[in-house]
């Protein structure tokens, strides 16, 4: 009976949360388009659509070998309409791409390593459904309002994700917790294991904060208060999570995104470079100094970690002895499969399917090489960022967050990994998004939005910005007009 109450319970508060994200008379409307995405990043954000049907093949390297072929299909579908309406905005996607050269040089470089992989169509068949993320990352920044469709995307989303994890944590013990080896239980949620309901409950508690902050200093609609209840409630429920997961990273990568995050959006001291820059390589030597120069050690204490990281150490020094050709790699997604997954499971004792550092990670799989491409990705994207924060384009704030999670998470998680929410998030942080109308496009303050990227200039890169109350960051007429004078 108790269980009964629960899933109405639950079932209501989603209901109201969306109830009161209402946005009101004369609100942009988004492509229907953007469903693919939201699925694609549901699937992502929780299990395999054979894993929710209780059809998900047996463990062990086996079953991550081979996968689903339920799961092929559909992903296989969904990923095809999202190329067919990528097709249909063949202009804006070709912006898009032109801009976006580092990140798909790394994607191409990723295809190729197919070809010395010991298990080259499994790689290949990886690297096809890594894809999927650029196409669905693509689909949201080609809307004609992309920064309208990215919020509807997380907001459709973690309405749905946070609260059902809670009720699956507290009331579903059969599907919302494992296991450990020493036989503690730990929370999942919705997801497989309790690193991913740490990595799920981060990245959307950092969007619906950001929404939070967004709505709370900008929005004067009737809408607003229910708007704040709804996006705080989120981000009350994903906390309770983060801590509950016991995900020690996900939990420290939410105040290392968080606070930068927070002071860049709300203080325009806080987005000047050469300060953006003081707090990224201060998060960045403060990690780094506890993690791995065993300086801080009281902090990693704190956090439930002692100087072996739980463990990852051991498993570094097992993974990085099987290396065989450190320039290319092993080929895309190949080093966990066949007799290195059984090796790995004999010398740490443990099955394991990550190295749990996504550099070591990509090493292993793409080597130096693949190392370098994405040291690349990583310093375009940071140029990107640094660049938009100054001129407050939308969502710059958020972009910094995400790419602050995908710097730290990674020392101690691999997410840098196909159909991975840190990951999919990361890139749309990463992506040269188009940029502010020319001051003769701006629209009057309060009615509608800029116009449509098609009507873009060959070359150009820029973006509809959505106008009045709907500004993704608060940034005046006269910012813009600066902006483009500049």
């Amino acid at each position: 009976m108790g269980r009964l109450i629960a899933t109405v319970f639950c079932a209501l508060v989603i209901w109201k949360l969306f109830r009161l994200n209402r946005e009101g008379e004369g609100e942009v409307r988004t492509s229907k388009a953007l469903w693919l995405p939201t699925f694609w990043l549901f699937i992502s954000s929780s299990r395999n659509f054979s894993e929710w049907l209780h059809l998900a093949p047996g463990g062990g390297s086996q079953r991550y070998l081979e996968g689903s072929p339920l799961d092929r299909a559909v992903l296989s579908a969904v990923l095809a309409f999202g190329v067919i309406v990528l097709l249909g905005r063949a202009r804006r996607t070709g912006m898009l791409l032109r801009s976006n050269l580092p990140i798909l040089l790394f994607f191409l470089y990723c295809g190729t390593s197919a070809m010395w992989s010991d298990f080259p169509d499994v790689s290949f068949k990886r690297w096809f459904r890594a894809l999927g993320d650029v196409v669905m990352v693509l689909i949201v920044l080609t809307d004609p309002d992309w920064v309208t469709a990215l919020r509807r995307l997380f907001t459709r989303l973690g309405y749905v994700l946070i609260p059902v994890s809670i009720l699956f944590d507290r009331y579903y013990p059969e599907y919302g917790r494992v296991f450990s080896h020493s036989g503690d239980p730990s929370w999942t949620g919705v997801a497989t294991e309790k690193n991913a309901l740490g990595v799920l409950s981060l990245v959307f508690g950092l969007a619906f904060l950001f929404y939070f902050l967004q709505i709370y200093r900008e929005d004067k609609s009737p809408h607003r208060r229910g708007r704040l209840i709804a996006y705080g409630t989120i981000v009350a429920m994903a906390f309770y999570l983060l801590t509950g997961s016991k995900s020690a990273t996900a939990l420290a990568s939410f105040f290392l995104a968080g606070v930068p995050m927070v002071l860049t959006f709300l203080f325009r001291w806080a987005r000047k470079p050469a300060f953006v820059h003081a707090m990224v390589f201060g998060v960045l030597g403060v990690s780094i100094s506890a993690l791995f120069l065993n300086i801080g050690t009281g902090m990693l204490e704190e956090m439930g970690r002692d100087a072996t990281l739980t463990g990852r150490t051991a498993i570094w020094h097992a993974a990085l002895s099987l290396v065989q050709n450190p320039i290319v790699g092993m080929g895309f997604e190949s080093f966990w499969v066949g007799p290195r997954y059984d090796e790995m499971a004999t010398l740490t004792d443990m099955p394991l399917n990550q190295a749990h550092n996504g550099y070591i990670e990509v090493f292993l799989n793409l080597g130096w090489i693949g190392v370098a491409l994405l040291a690349l990705v990583l310093i375009a994207a940071y140029g990107r960022i640094v660049s938009a924060l100054r001129r407050m384009t939308p969502v710059a704030s958020l972009r910094l967050a995400y790419f602050m999670v995908a710097i730290c998470q990674n020392f101690t998680e691999a997410s840098f990994k196909m159909m991975h929410p840190a990951w999919i998030a990361f890139l749309i942080a990463a992506m040269a998004i188009p940029d502010a109308p020319r001051p003769d496009e701006l629209p009057p303050l309060g009615l509608g939005h800029a116009g449509e990227l098609a009507h873009a200039k060959p070359g150009a890169t820029r973006i509809p910005v959505p106008a009045g109350r709907h500004n993704a960051n608060p940034v005046s007429r006269k910012d813009l007009l600066r902006t483009r004078q500049s």
